[in-house]
């Protein structure tokens, strides 16, 4: 029977995800040569070719693919075999790590976890900010147990290595100074602002929100100024120096002499996904944090919808 390696098709499956042995390396935190060896061994036991020269660099054969179809099976399922075993093993107890983007720590799971620590306290929750793409990076390295993000940057649904849960959406309102014109006029929409000066991040998901948003409802917005965090942008915005989209979950971040407005119309809104690598999410650590977000991102929904009422 043919042997197979658990580590070496790891190794292999990092290599079709990076591209280069360099940087399977190190994402793996091995040599190149090690990482090279470690696939020549694994042709071997196999008895196929894995890699064909291309250029400079390698790529994986046919025979490869085939074989990462099958294997990302036997990775979900240790995965389930690993969530059983402990949920054997500690029953209530357990550490879950979870990444997250910056605006969804205070508004999401830090209420979670503060109702977690009520029901379970023996769940010991671990959180790590982090931006979309380093999300997903440390998932699929095991340095996280779930990656909290915006569904524009995160994995699509077919991505085998990954099971997604969708969270409600976070509405994003207008952030006006307090002396606009516009600031108390009635039934505000985003067209409404298309000449104004806009302050957004140069580049990244927000810019991408933003720009996305303004063009949906008929323009192109003028950057007038730039910047990545909400305390910046409010500030520009309460000087006067602008408008802004902000997230809901933003709200720790707002200002006095900064006014938010619910735009009537044509509310854009940014999609939020929980992911954990597939298989994982049976297990009930994992399950219990999910179910906690959920109620977290549901109870978070509710107050904003008895607000404007």
């Amino acid at each position: 029977m043919t042997e197979w390696d658990i580590k070496k098709l790891q190794i292999l499956r990092t290599l079709r995800d990076r591209g280069t042995v360099t940087a399977s390396a190190e994402a793996l935190r091995m040599t190149p040569s090690a990482v090279s060896q470690q696939l020549t061994n694994l042709s071997k036991q196999l008895g196929v070719q894995l890699l064909e020269a291309h250029g400079r660099r390698v790529r994986l054969t046919d025979a490869a693919h085939l074989v990462l179809r099958h294997a990302e099976a036997v990775f979900a399922q240790l995965e389930r075999a690993e969530a059983e075993l402990d949920a054997h093993l500690r029953g209530e107890a357990g550490r879950v790590r979870v990444a997250a983007f910056s605006t969804a720590v205070p508004a999401l799971v830090v209420p979670a976890v503060q109702a977690l620590r009520t029901a379970h306290p023996g769940l010991d929750v671990r959180i790590r900010e982090a931006e979309a793409a380093e999300a997903y990076e440390l998932l699929t390295a095991g340095e996280v147990d779930l990656a909290l993000s915006l569904a524009a940057h995160a994995p699509t649904a077919r991505d085998p290595k990954y099971s997604r849960v969708p969270l409600p959406a976070d509405p994003l309102d207008v952030a006006l100074p307090a002396g606009h014109p516009l600031a108390e006029a009635p039934g505000l929409r985003l067209a409404d602002l298309s000449a104004e000066p806009w302050i957004y991040g140069g580049s990244g998901p927000w810019s991408e929100i933003t720009t996305a948003a303004c063009e949906a409802a008929g323009f192109v917005p003028e950057q007038a100024h730039s910047a990545a965090g909400w305390t910046a942008i409010l500030a520009m915005v309460e000087a006067g120096l602008g408008v802004a989209l902000v997230p809901r979950m933003a709200a720790a971040e707002r200002r006095t002499g900064v006014v938010m407005r619910v735009l009537s119309a044509d509310q854009p809104r940014r999609h939020v996904v929980a992911a954990v690598r597939r298989g994982a999410e049976e297990g009930p650590a994992v399950a219990r944090v999910l179910a906690a977000l959920r109620q977290a991102a549901a109870q978070r929904e509710t107050r904003e919808t008895f607000q404007q009422n």
